[in-house]
């Protein structure tokens, strides 16, 4: 590889962590034809990019990235695999899933919006991280929630407006 093949690689890779919130490295060595070929059909599915990268050209593109990435550069020994994704614990959901058949991937580290993740003793963690959706979708449930008391209570009240008082003061 030349020095301009080198350097079009870090610019690509530096590109590529600065526009994706999470990034994941993972160790996938070892995997036979058939589970990587259905690993990266599980990432395709799953919206992740996976992409073996040379270390030092990582190492680099970390480096002049903008973002800290603190220990993380250390983990970049061995076979390295980039999984980027927009939403945070679909590559640890996706690693956990794959490993019930497999010993691989292997985490060997994360970056999850600015929070840094090192070793593979962190995919549980990792799998619990609630998608910027999921918590969404928790506060509308607990929003909704006392406007359905209300609700119940005004029907289980008769309608009349001594019944709506007596109803909303119990719920008090």
């Amino acid at each position: 590889m030349t020095r301009e093949e080198k350097a079009t690689v870090i610019k690509d890779l530096t590109a590529q962590l600065t526009d994706n919130p999470n990034i994941y490295l993972a160790d996938i060595s070892g995997l036979n034809a058939v589970d990587t070929s259905n690993l990266r059909r599980a990432c395709f599915k799953a919206n992740i990019k996976l992409a073996v990268v040379k270390n030092t050209l990582l190492a680099k593109a970390m480096e002049a990235s903008d973002k800290e990435f603190g220990e993380l550069p250390d983990v970049l020994k061995g076979n390295t695999s980039l999984m980027l994704s927009e939403t945070g614990n679909a590559p640890a959901k996706l690693i956990k899933n794959f490993r019930k058949k497999s010993e691989k991937p292997v985490l060997k580290g994360a970056f999850i919006a600015e929070a840094i993740y090192i070793g593979d003793n962190y995919l549980d963690a990792l799998v619990n991280i609630k998608s910027k959706e999921e918590v969404i979708g928790d506060i509308i449930g607990l929003l909704q929630s006392p406007a359905k008391n209300v609700i119940s209570g005004l029907k289980s009240g008769g309608g009349k407006l001594a019944g709506i008082l007596k109803t909303l003061s119990e719920k008090e």
